[in-house]
């Protein structure tokens, strides 16, 4: 496979902070101002980072330039995995991150992106904004002072980049993996060893054996990553997580701060960046598997038993899941009974496998 020589995207972030960012800015003490700082987990040399600059850009279109959305690499400000806790105590007015993420304080974080066999994206979107999803995620965040925002599309991902095939379960016995959410715990049960690394270190990662396999994101990114140069097998379904998004998250004190109309200009701007990115991400994705493929990487489907055997092995977290929170219970069932309203209508406006709907 051709070696990509620019690693800008997958090499560890310098976790040097802006101190002139940061200095005076003390717990709970964030306030509105027309420049909000965004501490984004993800490089803005990849579509992640980009998603949040693309915001950025337009609400600078929609102010007149009035007010800058300043969105900072990782560890410019904190390092990935302290965004929540940041932005919690007011050390930084906001952050652009994963809801999955969150799972170590949120039980239902796991359903905002990282549900193993998810319902289908639309299905997802649909409950989040317009269902109950909003509300109990906003409901779980109040206590943290937290204002949530979907922001960004994410179709379902790929099941992960591995250097040998996978045909059984008795392959994962042992197998070191760089996976997030509740995916990590069903593959303990078959002996799996798993971890959560930041995106920033996943190539040096499995390059240097701390993994054995990794999933990290959709096609376009894991090449942008350079993924492709050290792992031989593209697996395929992404059981382990469905649609998901990114969110930018906001102080409570500096989100009540701003004035109607520039709520609804983050708002807004967020909104057209989802459409924006529901139109243009899949296609995108089939075009890059191309790539990949015609550069040597190995795209496969996991065996029906192996997805049958994972299934099982999920029924059985849910559960547990379930019994231990209850407020992870009322939101499963929440976006399982809005899934179904939709599949119902999906249903009947299925036509006959015999009409032709492609053309000639």
């Amino acid at each position: 496979m051709k070696t990509n020589t620019s690693k800008l995207l997958t090499k560890p972030s310098s976790l040097l902070p802006l101190v002139a960012a940061v200095a005076g800015i003390t717990a709970g003490a964030a306030q509105a101002s027309e420049k909000l700082d965004v501490a984004s987990a993800y490089s803005t040399q990849n579509i992640f980072g980009q998603s949040a600059q693309n915001i950025s850009d337009r609400i600078s279109t929609l102010t007149g330039g009035e007010f800058e959305f300043a969105v900072h690499d990782p560890g410019e400000l904190v390092p990935p995995f302290e965004i929540f806790n940041s932005v919690s105590s007011g050390a930084i007015p906001a952050g652009w991150t994963s809801i999955a993420y969150l799972s170590g304080n949120l039980p239902i974080a796991n359903l905002y992106g990282a549900l193993p066999f998810s319902p289908p994206a639309e299905a997802v979107f649909s409950w989040t904004s317009a269902g109950e999803g909003s509300e109990l995620l906003q409901k779980a965040l109040d206590p943290y002072n937290v204002k949530f925002l979907a922001c960004s599309y994410l179709p379902q991902e790929p099941g992960g980049w591995f250097n040998k095939e996978i045909n059984s379960t008795d392959d994962l016995d042992g197998l070191s993996m760089r996976i997030s959410g509740l995916g990590a715990q069903v593959l303990n049960k078959f002996g799996a060893s798993t971890q959560l690394i930041p995106g920033n270190e996943v190539y040096l990662s499995l390059e240097r054996g701390r993994v054995d396999a990794a999933e990290f994101s959709i096609p376009q990114v894991d090449k942008a990553m350079g993924l492709d140069e050290i792992a031989e097998y593209y697996y395929f379904p992404g059981w382990q997580q469905g649609a998901g998004w990114l969110a930018l998250l906001i102080n409570q004190g500096v989100w009540d701060g701003y004035s109607d109309a520039q709520r609804e200009q983050i708002t807004t701007a967020c909104q057209a960046n989802i459409q924006k990115e529901a139109d243009e991400v899949i296609p995108a994705q089939v075009e890059t598997l191309r790539e990949l493929e015609e550069s040597g990487v190995k795209v496969r489907r996991f065996p029906d038993e192996v997805l049958a055997a994972l299934h099982g092995a999920w029924e059985e977290v849910r559960d547990e899941q379930m019994a231990d929170s209850p407020e992870f219970a009322e939101a499963y069932t929440s976006l399982m009974e809005h899934a179904e309203k939709m599949q119902q209508w999906h249903e009947l406006q299925t036509l006959s496998g015999t009409v032709n709907t492609q053309g000639d």
